[in-house]
Formats: structure tokens, sequence, C-alpha cells
């Protein structure tokens, strides 16, 4: 249960309120091109909007090294929230001093002040508490509802706390709700699919899994980690040596835990590789052979085929075909998935249709997710470039959680607290 006051318990009717929103959103040529954050963040405003408040909206976008740079202004963001929510925004040029006091004043019901860039300003990372005093000046509350962001000590997290009386809006509520929900009490048997370059990004999420879950699935660059670790050949697949410890010691625990329950830990079986990332490169699939770190009785460990194997100019790019059927056909057994991490190099376009060539072994978790197998589990999805993947395939929608917010999910998820959220005012 949420235990930080929200917009719920405080009194905002006709008070001016600073709202930390994340408009941290996909640009193409100055046009917003993913509308999902700024959607998510509807419901707080509204709220505010029909307590005759004065909303006051300071976001990041991009990273511009603390200086302004127009390729990282918000202003492409007032026209989409201003059709969305159905009323005029106005943009402020600044977050801090006389331009946003002068647009604050002449805002009236119903109107909303969008402010430039908080990373125009090196002192919002710094979580400057002077900065953080500018930011307060025109505002009698500051709502939290950014919870891209949580996990960071910055002035618009953190400082800003000490300025003005701090409560959470209802996205980060209802993030903080269901990841929380899902690691402490979800519907069992539980599954977790975790993919993305460095393992020590998700050591602590790996192996909090690995005690809690009933089955671990690992996906993407790390997973080459791991194969390696395991005595393959990758070629020029992306690999981090100096984590090769980090994957030994985890695949030691994955067996240690099997051990003791039936428990499955899998890396991939066979794997898609190229010589290059390319939608035109010639692929073909290397099977390695049975990857399972299991209940041996039910799940026997096989000698991986050395005849096949990653050449030496090859690049492991996606799962096989045979790895995202174990991941599908487990996803029929569980009652609850969390998916932190594609599986693949999804970003490169296909030629033809809009799946790309490393893109299948996270489409075939999709459809499984989604219940084109049959059953369809309850599922939680976190983590920047799987969230991306599925917000450009259009199906954000069609899941049960979608976290707004990459790091800071994987922050909640491996059980560490969210300076943003632990600032806030206690119920």
């Amino acid at each position: 249960m949420f235990t930080k006051k929200t917009i719920e318990d405080i009194d905002c009717n006709g008070k001016n309120v600073l709202v930390r929103v994340d408009y941290n959103v996909p640009l193409v040529n100055h046009r917003v091109v993913d509308t999902y954050r700024v959607r998510q963040s509807l419901p707080t405003i509204k709220y505010l909007l029909d307590h005759n408040a004065k909303i006051i909206l300071i976001s990041h976008l991009g990273r511009p090294n603390g200086q302004p740079d127009a390729r990282f202004s918000l202003e492409p963001v007032v026209n989409v929230l201003s059709k969305m929510i159905g009323t005029k925004v106005i943009f402020a040029e600044d977050c801090i001093g006389e331009v946003v006091r002068k647009n604050v004043d002449k805002l009236k019901p119903g109107e909303i002040l969008l402010c430039e860039n908080l990373r125009f300003h090196p002192d919002e990372e710094k979580n400057s508490i002077v900065f953080a005093k500018e930011l307060a000046k025109p505002a009698d509350l500051f709502v939290q509802d950014g919870f891209g962001v949580v996990h960071r000590a910055h002035a618009s997290t953190s400082a800003i706390t000490q300025c003005l009386p701090s409560v959470a809006g209802f996205l980060v509520k209802r993030e903080v709700d269901a990841i929380t929900e899902v690691m402490d009490n979800s519907k069992r048997p539980l599954m977790a699919i975790i993919g993305g370059a460095k393992i020590g990004d998700k050591l602590d999420l790996i192996k909090r899994f690995i005690s809690l879950s009933d089955v671990v699935a690992l996906g993407g660059a790390m997973a080459n980690t791991f194969a390696l670790a395991q005595g393959h050949k990758v070629g020029n697949s992306l690999v981090d040596r100096e984590e090769l410890p980090l994957a030994k010691d985890i695949i030691r625990l994955a067996e240690k835990e099997a051990a003791k329950r039936p428990f499955v830990f899998t890396i991939p079986y066979d794997v898609v590789v190229a010589k290059d990332a390319s939608s035109k490169s010639k692929t073909r699939i290397v099977d390695w052979g049975t990857h399972v770190v299991a209940d041996i009785e039910h799940y026997p460990l096989r000698v991986p085929d050395s005849s096949s194997v990653v050449g030496a100019q090859e690049m492991i790019l996606d799962i096989g075909p045979f790895s995202g059927s174990f991941i599908a056909g487990s996803m029929q057994l569980v009652n609850t998935v969390v998916w932190n991490g594609t599986m693949g190099v999804t970003e490169v376009e296909a030629l033809l249709g809009p799946i790309g060539p490393f893109a299948h072994g996270t489409e075939l978790i999709i459809d499984a997710l989604l219940g084109q197998f049959g059953h369809r589990p309850y599922s939680l999805i976190g983590g920047g470039d799987t969230v991306g993947y599925i917000e450009n395939r259009g199906l954000v929608e069609q899941f049960d959680h979608v976290s707004t917010g990459g790091g800071a999910s994987l922050e909640l998820m491996a059980g560490r607290k969210l300076p943003g959220v632990e600032a806030l005012q206690d119920k």
C-alpha cells in the first residue's frame, strides 16, 4: 500500500501547484512522435483543474548537459498536451525567474503553464537547494508525478521537497502500487524475463528474481556474457568480459536455488547471428543445445553441441526460435510475468513490414503475453527499450501495466528506495 500523501490528501483548491511530470518524449524534427508519457500525466492534471488550481508543469527532456539547446526544448509538447487536455497550455521559455512569475500571474482558471527544460540548468542534476527554491517561488504546493525520474536525487525530485509541501500525483501512486504488488503479492507462478546489455545494471534485479520467482529467462546482450562464461564462442558479439565473474556467480546462485525447490533459470539455447546489425544482413541460427539451470530430474542439462558456434566475424543479435518458444511456452504455465529488456537488437528497421530482422524473439514474447497461444498471464513491463519498442508497435494499451519509468521501475523491482518518493510527506 502506498504510504505517502497524494493530491487527494491535501487541499489544492485554488492553489498554485508545481507539478513534476516526465515529458522526456521522443522528438523527430521538433515533433512529438510518442505521447504515452504525456497521456499518463493527464489524470493528475485533470484533478487539479477540477480543483481550480493554477498548474505549473516542470520536466526535463533529453541530455542537454546543463545548457539551453533547442533540440531539447519542451515547446513541441505544448500543442500535444493542449489537444489532449482540451484547454490552453502556455509555454514559459525558462523554468525559473521573472518569465515564470509573470506567466503564473497571468494564468486564468483552467489554463496550464509548461516550463522549459529543467536540465538547461546544471543545478537541476546537482540537486541544488538554491535552484529548488527558485523553482518553488511561484508555487504553494509540489506534486511529484514524474515516475521516470524518482530514482534520481535531483532538484526537482529531492531538494524541492524541502521548499514546499510535497505529495504524489496519481501516476506515481499507480506505478509504485502496481510494481510493489507484483513483487510482494503476485499471483504465482511468477516468471521474470530480463534483457539489456550489462549484467551489473540489473544484478540486484536478477538476484531478487532468482530468490522470488519460479522462472527466470535471460536474453539481450547480457546473455552473451553468460554464454561466454559457459565456454561458448560468441564471435564479435557485444560482451563485457569484466562481468564474466558476475555471470558465473549468478549461475551458481541459480543452481543453489534450483537444488532447493522447483525453479528454472535459462539463457538462450539458440541465437540469431549476422556479420552486422543491418536489415540487409544475411542471418543464420546457431544452436547451442539446452541451457537450463533447473530441477535436474525434470530439466536435465545436456552437453552443448560443440560443432555449432558463432563465427569470429559474427554477432549475436537476437534469441533463436527455440529459445523464444521455450520462453513463450513457459508463459503458458505461469500467472504473472515481469518483463524488463528486449531480447534482441529491436531498433534495426525492417525492409518489409513492421518487424525488424532481430526482433522476432521479442515479438514472440509479446504474442505470448497477449494470449496468442491460449493462456494470458498478468503482465508488468518496464525498461526503456522494452517500453519504447511496444510503444512504437502501438501495443501499450494491451498490457496490464506498462511502466513509464525505466530506471525507476528497475530500482523499485530490485527492492531499492526511490529518493523522489521517499522525500514526499507520509500519510
